[in-house]
């Protein structure tokens, strides 16, 4: 008898065993495409029953902050981590993140190169997209032919000024430009920093001097502050890419210069009020090689704190896959697929019929290069921010000095030589150059 019991003792503990489970922590940012990635999540689970997944979805700047906090601190809360190109390259570089390697079935090489070279350092990948953007035109054609203008394929700032100012109606409440306003490194910073770089300007020297004192700077803050008083929405200093998404999607908008995801936002018939009348081009320029568009991804990484890097890899394996974009097209429809990650998706006829988009997507995440993203040269690495672990407070502090430019509390002049100044005080005490 005792031996029977010892038996069935033993063959519990065994089927126990067999069916452990590993637990891994997703940290991630609530919007539609990462709540679509979670709602999906069961087809990952039905193929991996040893790994169960726990959701921690944040707000954008709350994410940003746990994570920082538990990479740098070495915390091992989390496993999995949502976060962008800007902290991609920082963090890899200092060993926070663990090197992602996966089997020839991943097929790394169809990562579109602008997206995978902005995640890898030393030749390392240290995160995979989940999806990739760039910025661009959004405009509206019924209001462009009012107007009596053809929006270009390639406009210049200079043609961006004046159709915007002849589709403007302020009566009517329709205003020729929406830009962002509201300040942030990754708000307003992010727009005008790849303005400027099309306008010639650049955070830093070769030898990390500011340049907030260049004629080219002043152009840029100026341009862009006459544009949007001549032209834009009441209160733009307030909006950020929801508002300006709003903005545009009820028709108060003739021209928004944004993020290319938006395109499959303001092209959906169900929330967008102008969907029929919307047309795409790329970013303006000044004729000097560098346009104004942006490269960014929200990425999925492993902090090399994770005891459990082996199923959190797995799990980004299945998704930034090629399968995982076939799963959303199954469910939801092609034009709602994380877009800007893979070549193979610009391929597909599929998708490129159903996301009008798409073509002006590709082309511009290709011509934005975050290793020269500037006319002149450069010492850091990024377009729409600079890749150091002092951006976030500088960026942000610089972009409080654009907004209040915009409102007219103080002249574009004014917040140029404020942000030279702080700026120069922090890199001083960074004791930038580095050694």
């Amino acid at each position: 008898m005792m031996k029977k019991i010892l038996m069935l003792a033993c063959g519990a503990l065994l089927s126990s065993a067999t069916f452990a489970k590993e637990t891994i922590t997703i940290a991630t940012v609530n919007n539609g495409d990462m709540i679509t990635m979670k709602e999906l999540s069961g087809e990952f689970t039905a193929k991996n029953p040893d790994i169960e997944l726990k959701w921690v979805t944040l707000e954008e700047n709350i994410l940003r902050q746990r994570v920082t906090t538990d990479v740098a601190t070495k915390g091992g809360q989390y496993d999995v981590m949502t976060i962008g190109t800007y902290e991609v390259p920082i963090w890899g570089k200092q060993g926070w993140l663990a090197e992602l390697s996966f089997d020839d079935s991943y097929d790394l090489d169809d990562l579109i190169p602008a997206i995978r070279s902005g995640l890898t350092v030393d030749e390392k990948l240290f995160a995979a997209p989940f999806y990739g953007e760039s910025s661009m035109v959004m405009y509206r054609k019924d209001l462009m032919k009012k107007a009596g203008l053809d929006m270009p394929k390639e406009p210049t700032w200079a043609f961006i000024r004046e159709a915007a100012k002849a589709m403007t109606d302020k009566e009517a409440g329709v205003y020729g430009i929406c830009l962002r306003g509201k300040a942030g490194w990754g708000e307003n910073i992010a727009l005008i920093t790849s303005m400027s770089n099309s306008f010639g300007a650049r955070w830093f020297d070769e030898n990390w001097k500011p340049q907030f004192d260049s004629k080219e700077w002043n152009e840029t803050l100026n341009y862009y502050v006459d544009l949007m008083e001549e032209s834009g929405p009441p209160g733009a200093s307030a909006n950020g890419f929801n508002e300006n998404l709003a903005l545009f999607q009820t028709g108060k908008c003739g021209i928004w210069i944004d993020a290319t995801v938006a395109g499959a936002f303001v092209t959906n018939k169900d929330d967008s009020e102008v969907a029929d009348q919307v047309g795409f081009a790329l970013a303006p320029d000044n004729g000097l090689g560098k346009r104004g568009n942006w490269l960014w991804a929200w990425t999925l990484a492993v902090p090399a704190s994770s005891q459990k890097s082996e199923a959190a890899t797995k799990f980004i394996s299945w998704a930034t896959s090629k399968e995982y974009s076939n799963l959303v097209a199954s469910k939801k429809g092609w034009a709602k697929v994380p877009p800007g990650t893979r070549m193979s998706l610009y391929a597909n006829d599929e998708y490129i019929n159903a996301a009008p988009f798409a073509q002006i997507t590709l082309d511009s995440i290709q011509s934005a290069d975050p290793v020269n993203p500037t006319v002149k040269p450069v010492p850091y690495v990024g377009v729409q921010f600079v890749a150091i672990p002092e951006f976030q407070g500088i960026g942000t502090a610089v972009g409080q000095q654009f907004s209040a430019a915009l409102t007219g509390r103080v002249s574009a002049e004014q917040a140029l030589s404020s942000s030279q100044r702080l700026v120069q005080r922090t890199m001083r005490k960074a004791r930038y150059p580095k050694k």
